[in-house]
């Protein structure tokens, strides 16, 4: 029995001694220095093409031993190149175990470089006579990208007003679908989400004379299957933009520069506007007249609030003005004014009186004004004895006129 008991011990002290001496490396390798390198900054993000990139760049000291003299090194690749080649390398200097040390590096984005996910090289050494241990990090240009498949696609625009005038201006509002129509979608033996991405979406004028007002937009969100989304971009006509169709170019960021696409806006200008003509003489008998003008809308879509004011020095107008409100694309409306020259007045109504009419109209948010000038209400052309005895003589018939019809009624019973 006290054999056993002694083989038992020396068994259990050889184990001790096995484990210590497999034990003593990794001892040793928890004590000495090891870095870990991560960016954990990117300026601006995603990176913008044609622009410089600053990258924060942390070093983590995560061993158990001092780094006596740590740099780190950025590895650019195309289409990434540094702001100078002897910033390529910052010395930290000394670090201690659990401590950390960051240091920034400007890198430049090619003019022609593409959207998407791109690799660059990190390293870092803990010595100058020590070998570099290096990490392979991605940085998004131009747009985020993700593994979604959702297709974004433009599914109608509309323009207001539906016309536009020289000076107008309005809004172009685009509805933006997710073609998908299931929920996920399997490529290669991998399932992938249709959800749609729209990180970007802006509207850019291909001809002069027009603007967009409105900034782009960043970061819309998810649109998922079938669904869609409404964006509204503010445009402005120039007083001096041809008239014509112009064209915008809607450029969409989607998924990723894959899922990207350009489409064709057309916006309409047109100057054509309400036209008041009058419809029959315009003559003054007796200082009083009654004009007639026919309003016509001889612009492409529907003008609202139409309102037209007859103007003339020394003349007063019954209605002050006339409203008549919308009108549609060749709608013709007859309107009458009664006009009377205004006794405290030095008109002389003998000669022709020069009248302005004004019409007044919205085209969308737009007012718009347009006068029918130098019109002329000419004076009768009978001396005023003359006129008094026609309109006696007038106002005898018309006496006459029922009483000799009731003489011919009698004698004919």
């Amino acid at each position: 029995m006290k054999l056993i008991k002694e083989r038992i011990i020396a068994a259990f002290f050889s184990l001790l001694v096995i484990a210590s001496v497999f034990a003593a490396p990794a001892s040793a390798s928890v004590g000495s220095a090891n870095l870990k390198i991560t960016i954990v900054e990117t300026n601006p993000y995603p990176a913008k093409i044609g622009e410089y990139l600053t990258l924060t760049v942390q070093v983590e000291n995560v061993g158990g031993d001092k780094a006596d003299d740590v740099d780190i090194e950025i590895v650019p690749e195309y289409p990434f190149s540094l702001d100078s080649t002897a910033n390529a390398v910052q010395n930290i200097g000394a670090l201690n175990p659990g401590r950390t040390a960051t240091k920034e590096f400007y890198l430049y984005v090619d003019k022609n470089a593409q959207k998407g996910t791109r690799s660059i090289d990190l390293r870092a050494r803990t010595e100058k006579d020590k070998p570099w241990s290096e990490k392979t990090v991605d940085i998004r240009i131009g747009t985020e990208t993700f593994t979604s498949k959702g297709t974004v696609e433009l599914a109608e625009f509309v323009t207001s007003p539906e016309v536009f005038m020289p000076g107008d201006k309005g809004t172009i509002t685009v509805t933006l679908k997710n073609t998908a129509t299931a929920t996920t979608v399997t490529i290669d033996d991998e399932d992938y989400d249709t959800n749609a991405r729209i990180q970007a979406a802006t509207l850019k004028p291909l001809s002069d004379g027009i603007t967009n007002l409105e900034a782009p937009y960043y970061e819309m969100g998810l649109v998922g299957p079938g669904d869609s989304i409404q964006l509204t971009f503010n445009v402005k006509v120039e007083e001096d933009a041809s008239e014509g169709t112009h064209n915008l170019e809607l450029a969409i960021e989607g998924n990723s520069y894959d899922y990207s696409c350009r489409k064709n806006i057309p916006l309409k200008v047109d100057s054509s506007n309400i036209k008041v003509i009058p419809s029959k003489p315009l003559q003054m008998v007796g200082g009083q007249a009654t004009v007639e003008f026919d309003v016509a809308n001889t612009h492409p879509n529907e003008l609202n609030s139409v309102s037209i004011k007859p103007e003339a020095e020394g003349v007063k107008f019954y209605p002050a003005e006339y409203f008549i409100g919308p009108m549609d694309s060749d709608e013709l409306f007859t309107i009458e004014f009664d006009a009377t020259i205004d006794d405290s007045s030095d008109v002389d109504a003998s000669e022709p009186i020069t009248m302005d009419v004004t019409a007044t109209y919205n085209n969308g948010i737009n007012r718009h004004e347009n006068v029918a000038g130098n019109l002329k209400l000419e004076p009768d052309s009978m001396p005023a004895e003359t006129n008094s005895t026609v309109a006696i003589a007038g106002g005898v018939i018309a006496v006459f006129i029922p009483a000799a019809f009731l003489i011919y009624k009698k004698k004919k019973q």
